[in-house]
């Protein structure tokens, strides 16, 4: 179901006023950043990352408590901030939301993070036709639709910049995760054609495609060294976004998983792929 609330960050919110009294009037913007997804674990490490005075952080989630709790840190380090409640499974709501945003004043950075992951349920062969479908919107058609959106719009001031968080499983075949991992292709396709269109016009799209990462309630089953640190993968998120990368995975381990992906005789890459457990 479809909800949005926005909230802001001024005394009379919910939400607690910025630290110091640091609003538009006492610190000029430099900068005017979205962050879907803001809720969870990476788009809360990446919110905390770029809170600076001078920076209006539009946090965008689910969750209206973690919302709060992040928005407070982001204050507290000196940033503006405004929430906004939203699920982002009604993509066309969503594009109103944010054409609310940049009509209100443009947004000159979308961190476009939201995104869900799942598996075929234990004891099924396949996924439920509903799980595909809702991978599909969430992890595809959702964050598609928002960045195409602000990449027409960024094009039509001649600047801005759009990052994507994909995932390494893009680029495999993964039998207990095909919703999930074919929904991220679909997003890395998608964000290399709006590059290529948009780059002369002064826009940048960078898709950042992250292994395994660590959060506390993550429960990834799998071994401890295989985890990218939640911090660490933001920061590297960050580093990518600043070079104006194209694309980027990380660790870079998970690029030679993708080479291998690609040269490996068909028969042992399916018989690796199967031996995958959620």
């Amino acid at each position: 179901m479809f909800y949005e609330q926005a909230m802001s960050s001024s005394p009379d919110a919910s939400v607690p006023a910025p630290h110091g009294d640091i609003t538009s009037e006492t610190v000029p913007f430099l900068r005017r950043v979205l962050i879907t997804g803001a809720s969870g674990a990476i788009g809360g490490a990446l919110a905390r990352q770029l809170a600076a005075p001078g920076t209006q952080l539009l946090l965008w989630g689910r969750d209206a408590a973690r919302l709060a709790a992040i928005a407070a840190e982001c204050q507290a380090a000196g940033a503006a901030v405004e929430l906004r409640q939203i699920d982002l499974a009604d993509p066309a709501t969503a594009a109103d939301a944010v054409a609310a945003e940049d009509n209100a004043a443009p947004i000159d950075w979308a961190l476009l993070v939201a995104g869900q992951g799942d598996a075929v349920p234990p004891g099924q062969i396949v996924e439920p036709a509903e799980q595909v479908a809702r991978l599909a919107v969430v992890n595809f058609a959702g964050p598609a639709s928002l960045a195409a959106a602000l990449a027409s719009r960024m094009a039509g001031r001649g600047q801005g910049r759009i990052l994507l968080v994909g995932s390494a499983a893009a680029f495999h075949a993964l039998p207990h995760a095909p919703a999930y991992a074919a929904s991220k292709a679909g997003l890395a396709r998608f964000g290399e054609a709006l590059r290529l269109a948009v780059a002369p016009h002064g826009v940048t799209i960078t898709l950042v495609s992250p292994g395994f990462v660590d959060w506390a309630g993550g429960g990834r089953p799998v071994p401890k060294a295989l985890l990218l640190p939640l911090e660490d993968a933001a920061r590297r998120i960050l580093a990518a976004f600043d070079a104006g990368a194209g694309h980027a995975i990380i660790p870079r381990r998970f690029a030679l998983l993708r080479l291998l992906d690609r040269v490996l005789p068909s028969f042992v890459r399916d018989a690796l792929l199967r031996r995958l457990k959620p």
